[in-house]
């Protein structure tokens, strides 16, 4: 019997299982609305340019940026626009393609299309993305710029730490596994070896 179409329904099943999941919902929807508050905030009470405190190592600067996060290529904002909306679906085909993803990586995916979703938002509201943390020599950046970063770096500290430590798992129960089952085939089978017979002795 042909069970093609149960696999795929499966699969199916699985995928949309994924995006109906409420943590990176919860997560991106809590990343774009803090975005958009502290990017308001700053908007009614920075005018352009203006930081405050006016010295020190960490304020609050009102900055537009036509370009990605830290500033980088600058007055590239509609090509930055539509990169940005095809990095928001090229992330969803990866979350998409995940089985069973961990815990942590979902909440990743949450901070990055939550930090995505909030730059894009500005992009084509505004024609800039606000910008206005400032720490030291560092450019000024946001809430979404933020969250992106830290998404990403958890991405990484899981595949690196926590994924590499269960494939180690899987790897050496599979060798256990394999030298066990390796021992019972050596193990000669008494059970049809021919049984000694009793002699009487008078």
């Amino acid at each position: 019997m042909n069970n093609a179409p149960e696999k795929i329904s499966q699969s199916t099943d699985n995928s949309n299982a994924k995006f109906t999941d409420p943590l990176p919902w919860v997560v991106l929807l809590s990343v774009v609305a803090f975005d958009q508050i502290t990017k308001w905030i700053v908007i009614e009470t920075l005018t352009v340019g203006e930081s405050w405190p006016e010295t020190g190592l960490f304020r609050f600067t009102h900055a537009w940026n036509t370009g990605t996060a830290f500033s980088l290529f600058q007055g590239q904002g509609d090509l930055l626009t539509w990169v940005s909306l095809g990095a928001v679906c090229v992330l969803a085909w990866i979350y998409r393609s995940l089985k069973n993803p961990h815990w942590l990586l979902r909440f990743a995916f949450g901070l990055q299309f939550g930090g995505a979703i909030g730059n894009i938002i500005d992009r084509i509201r505004l024609g800039h993305v606000t910008d206005f943390l400032d720490i030291g020599w560092w450019p000024v950046f946001n809430i979404a710029d933020s969250s992106i970063v830290v998404g990403i770096s958890l991405m990484l500290i899981y595949f690196w730490f926590l994924q590499a430590k269960a494939d180690n798992a899987r790897s050496n129960k599979s060798n256990l596994s394999t030298t066990t089952n390796s021992k019972t085939a050596t193990t000669p089978d008494q059970s049809n070896e021919p049984k000694a017979k009793n002699t009487k002795v008078n």
